[in-house]
């Protein structure tokens, strides 16, 4: 079963649905061909990530040299690799190079799943979002790769046009208004008061005006509730 943007899901569910232990936060081509990342931007994110253009486009921060037993220096003063020490790419250098291969072409970009976490151990699911373009840049005294990634309306089922109302659910919520509805609606349906198979929904749907960026218009729903109440929208 797919997951629908905004649903919000337990780690190892997340897990779960993508088959593999995701202990990275950049995961390029899992089972089935999709790219995954991991993304925060709560405060004290180890990253830059950032959110553009009203949830359409995601700006996410590649990573640093992981630590090993002997690294004397801070990987936070090392610029982020593209290669491994035996010179294969990493998980970096294999989206970076996704990313050039489609400007130079002109072809199809890269498809990329993004989960975002709201508190430890509960993530939400963004949606399905294209590779557009890649760069270096630099921060401080070091380079970082900078990845940028806009909302498609190509499916993860069929790689072809979604529903329309998947498009309009894809639209990324800030994450300040996700915490506040979280601790609002207190983690729970709004109309039944379950805690399991939540969704973050629009209170008045964002493709008839309706804004991801108030809380006011944002709710916690049950997928059961969800669905009612979408059916009920014309």
């Amino acid at each position: 079963m797919m997951l629908k943007p905004g649903e919000i899901v337990p780690y190892l569910t997340m897990c779960q649905h993508e088959g593999v232990n995701l202990q990275r936060g950049m995961n390029f081509r899992l089972k089935g061909g999709l790219s995954v990342i991991l993304m925060s931007l709560r405060k004290n994110a180890p990253y830059a990530d950032r959110v553009e253009d009203d949830g359409n486009v995601l700006i996410y921060e590649g990573h640093d040299v992981p630590r090993y037993q002997g690294l004397k220096q801070n990987p936070k003063q090392i610029d982020q690799p593209m290669l491994t020490p035996s010179g294969s790419l990493t998980e970096n250098g294999k989206v970076f190079k996704a990313a050039e291969g489609y400007k130079k072409s002109n072809g199809i970009p890269e498809l990329v799943k993004v989960y975002e976490k709201i508190r430890n151990g509960i993530w939400t699911y963004s949606g399905i979002f294209e590779l557009i373009d890649a760069w270096q840049e630099t921060a401080g005294k070091r380079k970082v790769c900078k990845f940028k990634l806009k909302i498609t309306d190509r499916s993860e089922a069929d790689r072809g046009p979604a529903n329309k109302d998947d498009l309009d659910h894809t639209r990324v919520i800030p994450t300040k208004v996700k915490l506040t509805v979280w601790e609002r609606d207190k983690g729970r349906c709004v109309v039944c008061n379950s805690a399991n198979n939540l969704h973050f929904d629009h209170i008045i749907p964002f493709s008839k005006g309706g804004t991801s960026l108030k809380a006011e218009n944002i709710q916690l729903m049950c997928a059961r509730h969800n669905l009612d109440k979408r059916d009920k929208i014309i």
